[in-house]
């Protein structure tokens, strides 16, 4: 049954969602992981808005490394937590210039060497950068799959090693954005809409199954 439940789950997903996501823009590999970065505690929109004048001023990973902290700062000024991204950014592209030839790495130890990068947004690089398998989980890939009983780690990093053992590796890159869309368009943190949900006869924290309207969950 849950092999079942999971197959359904992901047909639905795929089907409403689609299987593929518009990356940040960028050009380099290292200019992906500024994007990653910057997105942080901030929405995709604001990012966007700043990027194309970020990498017109800085071109290169060594420009923006060498940077003054005060430019770097001025060029993502409306994105939220600007100056202590701004520090994480010049100190990040140091590495990558120094420690690894310019290049971003290709595994996720050497990626979570850089400074301003944590798991999630290393195995979300990773994946869009290079197409490495990996389970990203955020706020909403961690609220919803122990919603629909996939995990019941107490930390990310648990709820990532039981996603890989439950979903197909094929997946693993895409369940992130659309456990994300599900998450803000349905499965909302505060109020789920249940009512609504597509995924609700599989959902093991629905208990109401007669549609009657929305049910809150968390």
């Amino acid at each position: 049954m849950r092999k079942k439940s999971v197959s359904y789950i992901l047909e639905k997903l795929d089907q409403i969602y689609g299987v593929t996501k518009e990356g940040f823009y960028h050009q380099q590999p290292w200019q992906l992981l500024a994007a990653i970065m910057l997105s942080a505690q901030s929405t995709d929109k604001q990012v966007e808005e700043v990027l194309p004048q970020l990498f017109q001023r800085f071109q290169t990973v060594e420009q923006m490394a060498e940077a003054p902290l005060e430019e770097i700062e001025d060029s993502i000024r409306s994105i939220g937590l600007y100056k202590n991204k701004a520090r994480n950014l010049k100190k990040c592209c140091r590495q990558i210039a120094e420690e690894y030839g310019g290049q971003v790495p290709r595994d996720i130890d050497g990626v979570l060497n850089l400074a301003g990068v944590g798991r999630k947004t290393a195995t979300l690089f990773l994946a869009d950068a290079y197409g490495i398998p990996g389970v990203t989980v955020d706020t909403h890939v961690f609220r919803i799959s122990k919603r629909l009983g996939w995990a019941s780690g107490k930390n990310p990093a648990e709820v990532e090693l039981e996603l890989q053992t439950i979903l197909p590796k094929d997946h693993w890159n895409r369940i992130n954005f659309q456990l994300i869309y599900h998450g803000r368009a349905i499965c909302t943190a505060r109020k789920a809409k249940c009512g609504e949900c597509m995924l609700r006869e599989w959902c093991e924290q629905i208990m109401d199954k007669d549609g009657k309207g929305d049910k809150e969950i968390s």
